[in-house]
């Protein structure tokens, strides 16, 4: 019997669909759920809903929900973690503050400067996951959801021997629009994606064994609606010549060229039809009106029955956790050392590469070097979230600045001088979840 454990299991909508696709394998239906959370209100409504999936399911899994993370943890055989560190009130200001200064970010999980804040809060809890599993669990594999994903996976890469792998939906979703763009069914699609999370590259689009490139970039060049229902990224496309992954919100902050004057955002940022003008007061709307009526959400659905499918859905984690306890072998892009991966990529970086799991773990395949258009806005990237972890872990505040200068974003609207001072109301807005600073003078 398995047992997986899931830590921050209050991820409710997550939850509740992973633990139904993991229990449709024959090698999982009898598993051990641990669900773990520290709000106990969002725990009870987790356990109450797993429950619910394993009696409609009459499977033999065991559900137990405890406060406790040792307890959950304690022989697992794989551990999800979907935890977020710091409430709407902290880490607001991690757009709210660059934005004063003129960096208008569009969502800021990833990376730039309200990416690095939410890294330096989020590391210290990840690396004591990682320290409890090699206590109770360390033959489990770790799989992380939590953004930002490549510092996070980083920092418990350089710190933990136990199997980590950051899972992200921009491969396969991306994959499954450019097939869509071309009018083709995902049978008859294979690609190669590699790069580092929200910025890899499909070095390889290929539909029924042929190069599909010329397809997507007809398509982008003579349909309007195709045109504009990713600018950000079709603009990239058409100079840079590879797809890059995650969505035209996120790809506008990675880079020197679509947000760092008013003209050019409402140029590429606002008019698209996948964009949500001023997508960042959307979002926080939406979080202020998720967390009021959570409550009300939740009662509502089992109040009529706990209406949800029980066929398997399409996320990665089921299968993975499925091909290490002796199931069918499973390929996925995932978030791995860059032990040779990509040879012009930097030693040991976080990359996102093609990944299989099968009884040994995690098994990372060889991709060779990235085109060097790709490589270079790469590189910046992950100098940055070198820099980055480098800071969380030993407590640095002159190398998170330091970090945040390299930002291509902040560098192309902000001076050295202008980038510290934005850095320093950061660090003191933050203090205060930073106990691994010792102090926050730059």
């Amino acid at each position: 019997m398995a047992k997986v454990a899931f830590i921050g299991a209050g991820s409710l909508g997550f939850t509740r669909g992973l633990v139904r696709d993991l229990l449709t394998f024959p090698l999982l239906k009898d598993a051990t759920i641990a669900l773990m959370d520290i709000d106990e209100e969002r725990l009870d409504f987790a356990y109450r809903a797993v429950k619910t999936i394993v009696e409609r399911g009459k499977y033999p899994a065991k559900v137990i929900a405890t406060l406790d993370r040792k307890e959950a943890l304690k022989g697992a055989n794989a551990v999800c973690c979907t935890i977020l560190c710091g409430s709407l009130d902290v880490w607001r200001h991690d757009i709210e503050i660059p934005k004063k200064f003129g960096v208008d970010t569009n969502i800021g999980d990833t990376r730039g400067p309200s990416g690095i804040f939410r890294a330096l809060r989020t590391i210290p809890a990840m690396i004591d996951i990682c320290k409890d599993m090699e206590r109770y669990c360390p033959d489990a594999i770790l799989l992380n959801y939590t953004n930002p994903m490549a510092m996070l996976c980083r920092a418990m890469q350089r710190t933990s021997n136990i199997q980590v792998s950051g899972l992200c939906h921009s491969v396969q979703g991306t994959a499954h629009m450019l097939a869509s763009w071309i009018g083709a069914p995902m049978d008859e699609i294979t690609y190669v994606c590699a790069g580092i999370n929200h910025q890899a590259w499909y070095l390889e689009f290929k539909r029924n064994g042929k190069d599909a490139y010329p397809q997507i970039r007809e398509a982008v060049t003579t349909k309007r609606k195709i045109r504009n229902a990713e600018q950000v990224r079709n603009e990239m496309f058409l100079h840079l010549d590879y797809y890059v992954t995650e969505s035209s919100g996120h790809n506008s902050e990675y880079n020197w060229w679509f947000r760092k004057r008013p003209d050019l955002i409402e140029k590429y940022c606002t008019h698209g039809t996948n964009w949500n003008p001023g997508e960042y007061a959307y979002i926080l709307k939406a979080y202020r009106s998720r967390e009021k009526n959570w409550r009300k959400d939740i009662k509502k659905w089992f109040d009529e029955g706990a209406p949800m499918s029980l066929d398997r859905g399409h996320e990665y984690a089921s299968s993975i956790m499925n091909a290490y306890v002796g199931g069918e072998p499973f390929e996925f892009n995932g978030n791995v050392p860059n032990w040779g991966v990509i040879p012009n990529l930097p030693e040991g970086a976080c990359v996102e590469v093609p990944v299989v799991a099968n009884k040994r773990g995690l098994n990372t395949i060889h991709v060779g070097p990235l085109p060097p258009q790709c490589a270079a806005l790469n590189n910046i990237s992950v100098a940055v979230e070198e820099m980055a972890v480098e800071a969380a872990l030993t407590g640095d505040p002159r190398l998170v600045f330091q970090a945040i200068a390299y930002d291509p974003l902040t560098a192309a609207v902000l001076s050295l001088a202008e980038i510290k001072k934005m850095t320093a109301q950061m660090l003191k807005k933050n203090q205060e979840h930073l106990p691994q600073f010792k102090n926050i003078a730059i």
